[in-house]
């Protein structure tokens, strides 16, 4: 049975070119989560989508069809588009990158597209891209139920000590360990997933402006995070090592 979905609160992906004319693009839209779409002659000059079919411009899809990939029947433009330059960029590349690898299809978060949209507001004002990025990507993995226990052991319960060490293990959470952490800034080896109490803690409020905290912050992500993505590597990822060495 055909299915006919008009005007739904969308944001492009993810797209690229198909067959001569047309382009296949992921959405994710508010109702109905994450989508393949066909948008049928986008990429030729005269088509009125091609101009609206960009990353973090929030629209209004139209589509239909009767099987898993839809084909694009019309397109507006729902609010102004947001503009990203730089690390900001990259960014939101990235979070783009989790949500097409990570989001099951036709799976509604109407949760996580909020999320999505206040990390993009987020994105592209003054806030520290390092806070932005983690909040998102802890509400993505508890919208997705990886959410990570940054309150207590999982195994006593008892609530997370500052000056103690914790093992963090994806999928599990943290347990009680008798290592040192060495500060939380190990990158090597068996210390990998420790942590300290006090850098959980700062992760949970999200106060990351100590640089020991933010690196915690993002090793932990990476670990808990990458139970999931798979050997694949993000393309995005790159983008980061290319800028920072393009600095150096």
């Amino acid at each position: 049975m055909e299915s006919r979905v008009h005007l739904q609160p969308a944001y492009v992906l993810h797209r690229h070119a198909f067959q001569n004319t047309s382009l296949l693009v992921d959405f994710f839209t508010i109702d109905y989560g994450r989508g393949r779409t066909v948008a049928k002659g986008a990429r030729s000059a005269k088509s009125k989508y091609r101009s609206l079919l960009q990353l973090f411009h929030p629209l209004l899809v139209s589509f239909s069809g009767k099987g898993d990939m839809k084909t694009v029947t019309g397109i507006e433009s729902g609010h102004a588009a947001i503009n990203l330059e730089g690390q900001r960029l990259f960014s939101g590349l990235y979070i783009n990158e989790l949500l097409t690898r990570l989001m099951l299809n036709h799976v509604e978060h109407k949760s996580l597209y909020k999320s999505y949209q206040d990390a993009l507001v987020s994105l592209q004002g003054d806030e520290n891209i390092e806070i932005v990025l983690r909040r998102f990507e802890l509400s993505l993995l508890s919208e997705l139920g990886y959410g990570i226990n940054l309150e207590s052991d999982c195994h006593s319960h008892e609530p997370i000590e500052s000056a103690k060490s914790y093992r963090f293990t994806p999928d599990i959470g943290f347990e009680l360990s008798q290592e040192s952490s060495h500060g939380g800034t190990s990158v090597g080896g068996s210390n990998t997933r420790l942590f300290l109490g006090e850098h959980i803690q700062a992760i949970q409020q999200l106060q990351l402006d100590d640089s020991d905290a933010s690196r915690a912050a993002k090793r932990l992500l990476r670990l808990a995070l990458n139970a999931h993505l798979g050997e694949k590597p993000l393309m995005s990822r790159s983008l980061f090592v290319s800028s920072e060495q393009a600095q150096e």
